[in-house]
């Protein structure tokens, strides 16, 4: 399925970019692997948008964000062709963002006609896995120099890659290690990418998103009703944040905002995040969601 702006907010003449939701859900997956609470239970039952693999999203086609264990299943779903993906951004380590021992298979042992080099951007943290997943024994008939390029970056680091420009932001989730989200524009259209992150943002994180004006703001609404200090959000933080966001002149009526990143765990269903955020403008992301903008 398909969403574009209506006429209200479709500015004519704007070339369009489009941003699809691989995948929408918490590390746990929605229904969890082995949960049987009412929301995984419903979600079982009813299927469809109820069902949620874990967090991936690709902007135009040509910008991967976040590599999870669903990359697989993702492609296979959408007809995606990965080998022709060249950008990938890592927000950070955890195994429901970053699963790089499938990065292998990029190596044309594995599967042919990959063209040019994936560039990969993501921490140091990010970059250990990497080297602890494929730098093995097993793999070394099958180096991937030239094939997979790893760059380690850093919260205020800008990059300019295939057409994109890419503003790594520091996030504020796991203490433990060097968690990003990104800024991406192309074609004059800017995107704020904020999963996964709660909302105690260092100054330098704010002065990097409030620098700029958006047309897609994509959140992280784990939380569903609850709120937590730091980490992840809620709702109560999206709205709170959508709202500062429009007061400090970085969004508008034509900006697209999204909420993403769902747990079975913050008890609300499908359709009662699509009503919260119908009330507000917002839109629920759901696996397979694509939006023109």
């Amino acid at each position: 399925e398909k969403l574009r702006r209506d006429s209200a907010y479709f500015r004519k003449g704007d070339d369009l970019l489009k941003m699809r939701y691989l995948g929408t859900a918490a590390a746990e997956g929605w229904p969890a692997l082995f949960c049987s609470c009412p929301i995984c239970t419903h979600a079982r039952t009813q299927g469809g948008k109820n069902l949620r693999t874990r967090t991936q999203a690709i902007l135009d086609g040509e910008l991967l964000i976040d590599f999870p264990p669903d990359t697989y299943c993702h492609a296979l779903q959408y007809g995606l062709e990965l080998a022709k993906v060249h950008t990938l951004l890592v927000t950070h380590s955890h195994m429901d963002h970053w699963f790089p021992t499938d990065l292998i298979h990029r190596h044309e042992h594995f599967g042919h006609g990959a063209t040019g080099t994936l560039e990969v951007y993501g921490s140091q943290t990010v970059k250990d896995a990497f080297d602890a997943h494929i730098l093995i024994d097993r793999f070394k008939p099958h180096p991937i120099d030239g094939v997979v390029n790893f760059h380690i970056i850093h919260g205020g680091d800008r990059i300019q890659a295939n057409g994109w420009e890419i503003t790594a932001v520091p996030a504020d989730h796991d203490k433990r290690e060097e968690c990003l989200v990104y800024i991406c524009k192309k074609d004059g259209k800017t995107v704020f990418y904020g999963h996964d992150t709660g909302t105690n943002l260092s100054p330098e994180a704010w002065g990097l998103i409030t620098a700029e004006h958006y047309d897609l703001i994509s959140l992280d609404a784990t939380m569903g009703k609850k709120t937590i200090p730091g980490y992840h959000m809620g709702l109560p933080d999206d709205e709170a944040m959508f709202q500062k966001l429009t007061e400090l002149g970085c969004a508008d009526e034509h900006t697209v905002k999204v909420i993403n990143h769902f747990s079975h765990n913050g008890e609300m269903t499908h359709d009662q995040l699509t009503a919260w955020g119908a009330e507000r403008n917002i839109l629920a992301a759901y696996d397979g969601m694509e939006i023109e903008f």
